[in-house]
């Protein structure tokens, strides 16, 4: 890999995480295809962390995610499980049989615009049937399209996003799909809901094969391979896919860091009982299998709570969402991540998954929150000293792992990701003389300013910060959820709406070690014991028994005690 970069391999499991998951690629794909100088400096993210190079059978250079996914049977919509990248299109299958033919014919899915866009967009399909990608970070390839030929990017419509690769925009590679063939992504029958039943689909030999087989095709080719992010379903079957795909890369990678971000949608209703039961028991169940195999373990989701007892979707001062709609949850969950993932995708001086885990999850703390201020508000003109005094503490943040309220908490450790931010205003412009706000405007650069700022917010605490130029991209298909009162790049504008769409947006992301897990850990088995899981028919069916329950139970008290006592301070 270019850099000798410190490759990570992703998994997705379940259908909420193929939303974010797309929302994530598109984003990262947007950065890639940004126009640069060739006088710039490299990025200051290395994209060879996430994606590799490859050649189609015709030996052109492409550049696809690093990527495992596993759905559904349903849930692809026009999309191939084999993608159409690398496809021979110059071939027509020659039918041998002489004989009588009847034909029989589906009906077709309706295209995915984004991908058709990306025909003119990113490469060309020419003459001979060959595709011709779009140019790759390291030079090699066809320059890309000017913006005067670009054809302007769609902006979907609710209504026309039913699964995740409906609004997918980066092409992936043949290995990278697998579908699970004996559970259905629609309808009421077939589902995979329990946290067994998604167990016992990585016993099956099939299943286990194939992911293995993908693992060995990625993980080889790999130089320095640090390690696997796992995105995973936590509410429904998946957490069960999830837990054993965790033990399985624990077993077979040793000492490689495995990060696993446990994704829920929005609130439930509570008109379905027998989904919010499944819901309560899948995410018990997955935290608690999922924490004993990975490094680190962070639930993410846009709900007030992770157990029974209904919560109110969370807010932002200038986002506008729907939290029923997957399409909008996951936008704002990718953006989060697409933050806090920072630390091991950057070029130079980056942290390893693996020492990131063992920074956030010493004294056996191995889940974390994660927050963010999304956007975060910078006025045209202001410094950023000026706007974290504005901000204020730790709980002017946004929770994002339905964790209840984080005031009143003890953080033990955290790393923190300020991204987007034009270096002019990284510290102080006040004239030579001025009276000083605070301690915030003597810093003499942006790195010290943030870590003033969280020194002073949590004394003592083990931060890890990073400040960065490169803002998250938000342009279509992402969807429209900002203010009017936002500018073009996402800053708050102090007068009349301009009327642009938003394109970029600074945000600040952080994960914690955090006191409230305790509580939220509690909360979660205290619903659990008042469970008879002899009454659900899925989990018995499943092979989930009462002393499993008992079990996880016990390992719930257990990490929720990781958070009780002791300070959990740096002297």
């Amino acid at each position: 890999m270019a850099g000798g970069a410190r490759e990570v391999l992703t998994l997705q499991l379940g259908h909420f995480s193929g939303f974010v998951g797309a929302h994530w690629w598109n984003q990262q794909d947007a950065a890639l295809c940004a126009p640069t100088d060739a006088k710039e400096p490299p990025g200051e993210l290395c994209p060879d962390v996430l994606y590799r190079a490859g050649r189609t059978p015709h030996g052109q250079e492409t550049y696809t995610p690093r990527l495992i996914l596993m759905d559904l049977k349903g849930s692809l919509s026009s999309l191939k499980q084999e993608g159409g990248l690398y496809g021979d299109r110059q071939l027509d299958a020659a039918i041998a049989w002489q004989g009588k033919l009847t034909t029989h014919k589906e009906e077709l899915y309706p295209q995915n615009p984004y991908l058709q866009d990306l025909l003119s967009a990113e490469g060309v399909l020419s003459s001979d049937g060959i595709w011709r990608v779009k140019s790759i970070p390291n030079g090699k390839g066809p320059p890309p399209l000017t913006a005067a030929i670009a054809p302007k990017l769609l902006i979907p419509t609710e209504s026309s996003i039913r699964v995740w690769s409906d609004f997918l925009r980066v092409h992936l590679h043949p290995r990278s799909i697998c579908m699970i063939q004996k559970y259905n992504h629609d309808g009421e029958a077939g589902r995979l809901e329990a946290f067994g039943q998604g167990e016992s689909i990585l016993k099956e030999p099939r299943y286990l094969e194939e992911l293995e087989d993908r693992l060995h095709f990625y993980v080889e080719e790999c130089d320095y391979l640090q390690g696997f992010q796992i995105l995973c379903d936590l509410h429904n079957g998946f957490s069960g896919v999830g837990a054993k795909a965790t033990e399985l890369l624990q077993d077979e990678y040793s000492g490689r860091g495995i990060i696993t971000w446990g994704l829920l949608p929005g609130p439930y209703s509570l008109g379905e009982p027998q989904k919010n039961i499944y819901r309560l028991l899948n995410t018990a169940f997955g935290l608690v299998h999922m924490s004993a195999h990975s490094s680190l373990v962070c639930p993410l989701s846009l709900g007030g709570s992770l157990g029974l007892r209904p919560e109110p979707p969370v807010t932002f001062p200038h986002l506008h969402y729907d939290a029923t709609l997957p399409f909008h949850c996951a936008a704002i969950l990718a953006t989060a991540l697409d933050t806090v993932t920072v630390p091991y995708r950057l070029r130079s001086s980056p942290v390893s998954m693996v020492h990131l885990a063992d920074m956030l999850n010493f004294s056996g703390k191995k889940v974390v929150t994660a927050a963010a201020t999304v956007p975060f508000p910078l006025v045209p003109g202001q410094s950023l000293p000026d706007a974290l005094v504005q901000l204020g503490g730790a709980t002017a943040w946004t929770p994002l792992s339905a964790c209840g309220d984080p005031s009143g908490t003890r953080c033990f450790a955290q790393s923190v990701v300020l991204r987007g931010l034009d270096r002019a205003c990284h510290t102080s412009q006040l004239a030579p003389g001025t009276p000083l706000p605070s301690p915030l405007h003597a810093c003499s650069t942006g790195e010290d300013v943030l870590a003033q700022y969280l020194q002073q917010q949590q004394p003592r605490v083990r931060s890890s910060a990073h400040l960065l130029l490169a803002p998250c991209k938000v342009a279509p298909p992402y969807p429209c959820l900002f203010s009017p009162s936002l500018s073009r790049h996402g800053l708050v504008l102090d007068g009349p709406p301009s009327g642009a769409a938003v394109e970029s947006i600074p945000v600040l992301g952080a994960l914690c070690s955090s006191s409230t897990l305790s509580r939220t850990l509690g909360d979660l088995a205290r619903d659990l014991s008042k469970l008879d899981v002899r009454r659900w028919a899925s989990f018995m069916d499943a092979g989930v028994e009462q002393g499993d329950v008992d079990e996880a139970l016990q390992e719930l008290g257990s990490l929720a005690q990781c958070y009780q006592g002791g300070d959990g301070l740096v002297d």
